[in-house]
């Protein structure tokens, strides 16, 4: 991988990123899918979309493929997969790249728009804690246009459930274990790999500085997130996907 990645071959970048997401998410093409149903049967198939957190751009990826005639506006702080991102879909005028840090009060006003059809996340709200989140759903609640749709597929656990946490974890983490062994890179030794490639060394460096090497946020469980996109000015929300771990929740303005 690092000999065709080296030297900005963004597209082999995606591919390695997504093997290794899917790695720790053998599903991460459903919920995709799901979350692209959903925008589809509430807001259409031409929508402004708010890819928030956007990391390399998957979502708008996959959003592009499906609806030809979206438009994207991918949201991201980490150097590194906005590198990706930006080299990915250079020349591509559907879509617009913003740094922006989701802790500032201000962040919203480096964005293009002020409102969207659809404000869409996947696995990356997990790195905030439960109350600067709930300040990010206020600000998105103000961002999504009236009949317009937020959704979060992210790590959503129910503390309620104990035995039921732990053998979901045990059983996910053997077949993990078993993809190791047969050669699956995790998340350290994918960015090992980009902090050894030429273009994308500095930017990891950046990233790293910026973020540490884990997330130290929270995982509410669905039922949490429904009700503070609730309070946050969203007429109705709930689940509309679940893994055994992950939910995909769904908000209406």
């Amino acid at each position: 991988m690092t000999e065709t990645a080296a030297g900005g071959d963004w597209q082999a970048w995606q591919e390695s990123w997504d093997r290794q997401q899917e790695w720790y998410m053998p599903d991460r093409e459903e919920r995709f899918r799901v979350m692209l149903d959903m925008v589809e049967a509430v807001v259409g198939s031409e929508p402004r979309v708010l890819d928030l957190a956007c990391g390399t751009g998957s979502i708008t990826d996959r959003l592009l493929q499906r609806f030809p005639k979206a438009t994207s506006t991918g949201v991201d702080l980490d150097p590194a997969l906005l590198a990706i991102a930006r080299g990915t879909f250079h020349g591509d005028d559907r879509v617009t790249f913003v740094t922006a840090d989701l802790k500032d009060p201000a962040w919203t006003e480096r964005l293009p728009h002020t409102s969207y059809d659809a404000v869409l996340t996947a696995t990356a709200l997990h790195w905030l804690h439960s109350e600067p989140l709930t300040v990010l759903y206020g600000q998105i609640g103000r961002l999504v246009r009236d009949g317009g749709v937020f959704m979060n597929a992210d790590h959503m656990i129910d503390a309620g459930t104990p035995r039921i946490n732990a053998a979901e974890r045990a059983h996910r983490h053997a077949a993990m274990d078993r993809a190791r062994a047969a050669g699956a890179v995790d998340w350290a030794e994918w960015w090992a790999l980009a902090a050894e490639d030429p273009v994308l060394a500095g930017p990891a460096a950046e990233r790293f500085a910026i973020y540490g090497e884990h997330a130290d946020g929270d995982m509410p469980s669905a039922r949490w997130h429904a009700r503070t996109l609730r309070e946050a000015g969203f007429a109705e929300a709930r689940a509309v996907w679940a893994s055994p771990s992950d939910s995909l929740v769904l908000a209406v303005k």
